[in-house]
């Protein structure tokens, strides 16, 4: 059964490729935010426009959590990195080098790099997360 978005559901996803699709649907629902005063404004992390590496947060659960809930939050971190490490690759059209380390700090470079190019919107970025997505499911991480 697919995953139902919503920016405030306590549903939180666990693998690259689900981890991706929400992204899409997220950047899709609440918008895409370039400039300065990002999370400006009224509302919560979660339900404002934001860029493409905060889509990747809200979907692997930052600001969703529900207290009283468990999650595997080790295996939830685990496929957010790994999900960051493919959009990268995508963005790129190449694997982005680097150890492991610097790895996550590479990939956030990329992402953020992409995004900040002018005229960039949600629907490029839902674009990129659903191509990364269709990678992921055919990935052995």
């Amino acid at each position: 059964m697919p995953t139902r978005h919503t920016p405030e559901s306590i549903v939180i996803v666990d693998t690259p490729a689900a981890i991706l699709e929400w992204a899409a649907r997220h950047i899709e629902h609440v918008g895409f935010h370039q400039g300065p005063r990002l999370f400006a404004g009224p509302g919560r992390t979660a339900t404002l426009p934001c860029w493409p590496r905060g889509a990747l947060q809200v979907a692997a659960g930052h600001g969703r959590g529900a207290a009283g809930r468990t999650y595997d939050w080790d295996r939830i971190d685990r496929a957010r990195d790994q999900a960051f490490a493919i959009l990268a690759e995508t963005l790129t059209g190449h694997p982005v080098d680097t150890d492991d380390p610097a790895a996550k700090a590479r990939h956030r470079e990329v992402i953020d790099r992409w995004s900040a190019e002018p005229g960039r919107t949600a629907a490029d970025a839902a674009r990129a997360f659903r191509t990364a997505a269709a990678r992921a499911e055919h990935a052995l991480f």
